[in-house]
């Protein structure tokens, strides 16, 4: 109960979108080489955008979703 209410979306369409793309062109830049390994951190923005969460945004109670 604790970890739904916890993991409740907080991240936007918008910010969604962005953090989508900046992670798959940060691991883009690291399988070709362009960026070196540290390009894999891009698997963090990719995966608060695919899952609309941000454990980052908790202790500022940010929120970037539509108000309804």
């Amino acid at each position: 109960m604790l970890l739904e209410v916890m993991m409740q979306a907080n991240v936007g369409n918008i910010d969604r979108v962005i953090r989508i793309l900046a992670g798959l062109l940060l691991i883009g830049g690291a399988l070709t080489g362009a960026i070196g390994a540290w390009g894999w951190i891009g698997v963090v923005p990719l995966l608060t955008g695919i899952f609309r969460f941000c454990p980052a945004y908790l202790p500022f109670h940010w929120n970037t979703c539509e108000k309804k």
